[in-house]
């Protein structure tokens, strides 16, 4: 199932937060708004490849904005996400001037009611997704844990983000949905801390890492056999990891399979971008319309390319639909989900 599959059987929905009225009434247009604010700002999550996608978001979304503006990068890093889906829920300035990158993993972490940050995702503004991933997990070279086989007989030690990040709930929940034996050692302030752990040997492997973040980050990894690749969770086979088992297809039962297909749905929308919830609808219908022609600027296409960043983007109302869906799964699914990670 591709991903605009993912997205149909809901019809036309909502746009998240952009139908959530404003504090106050509106009486300046979007373009007087945008030419009188002139600088707007990108919250970034992570650093690395998911600071990387937001500062060049920033560099050419301001050309398709009414007014023109700027866009500058400012990071919030913190729990896989969750400090920055924080502040946005209860701080930041609901008037169109500050958007977020967050984690994929962080609005279903909400629905299923375990979010340490309280808040709805279906009132948010949500902007777009860049791009949609496939994750690897992978052992150190000098690992005892070398194949697919080795995980499901002995324990991997993998570094963890946070308590809502992909790097534990991925893992933990392949544990229970398929049989591995990651064992998930918290603590880590982001992905990279997390992978110089490895190479440092103080843990023997990656649970969950975006294959595409991995190569930009570590190009010569693969090449060099400096990794072995254990599974990856996509729908179809990388061409560079050929004979790479795919975990989709090893749950142990159908409710198990839906449940690692919620899980996984994260990956439909790896690169979000988000406002927060009351943002005047006109100005979260202006942030959106200039967020997909950013995605189709050439002058943002061939830098993407330069900087080796996948573009496969998702407008705000795909994204609610992908939430919608996986939101109203069948309860024994839902159940399955919280029960394994």
């Amino acid at each position: 199932m591709n991903r605009r599959d993912f997205c149909n059987g809901l019809g036309a929905l909502s746009l998240g937060g952009a139908c959530a009225p404003a504090a106050l009434a509106q009486t300046v247009s979007v373009d007087a708004f945008y030419r009188r604010n002139r600088q707007l700002t990108i919250l970034s999550y992570s650093p690395g490849v998911s600071e990387n996608y937001a500062r060049l978001l920033a560099r050419h979304m301001g050309r398709h904005m009414p007014g023109e503006p700027s866009f500058v990068v400012s990071g919030m890093p913190g729990a896989g996400g969750m400090k920055a889906i924080d502040y946005l829920n209860s701080i930041a300035p609901r008037d169109g001037t500050v958007i977020c990158s967050i984690g994929p993993g962080v609005p279903f972490e909400s629905m299923l009611g375990r979010s340490p940050v309280k808040f709805d995702p279906f009132s948010l503004s949500w902007i777009g997704s860049i791009s949609t991933s496939t994750a690897i997990a992978l052992s150190w070279h000098a690992a005892r844990v070398r194949t697919f086989e080795d995980l499901l007989k002995n324990d991997l030690l993998v570094p963890g983000t946070g308590a809502g990040a992909d790097t534990q709930i991925v893992p933990q929940a392949i544990n229970n949905l398929v049989g591995t034996r990651f064992k998930i050692i918290p603590g880590y302030q982001n992905i990279l801390q997390a992978a110089l752990a490895m190479e440092r040997e103080e843990v023997d492997g990656m649970g969950y890492w975006t294959l595409n973040s991995m190569q930009a980050a570590q190009p010569a990894w693969l090449p060099e056999k400096k990794v072995n690749v254990l599974f990856h969770t996509g729908r179809k086979q990388p061409p560079e990891l050929p004979s790479v088992p795919m975990i989709r297809e090893l749950a142990k039962s159908k409710v198990d399979a839906q449940a690692l297909e919620f899980i996984l749905a994260r990956e439909l929308i790896s690169r979000l971008f988000v406002g927060p919830p009351g943002v005047p609808p006109e100005r979260t219908l202006a942030l959106q319309a200039a967020f997909l022609a950013t995605m189709q600027d050439p002058q943002f296409i061939l830098e993407a390319k330069k900087m080796q960043l996948d573009i496969d983007p998702l407008s705000g109302d795909e994204v609610v639909d992908i939430l919608r869906k996986a939101a109203a799964s069948p309860p024994d699914v839902l159940e399955r989900v919280v029960r394994s990670t």
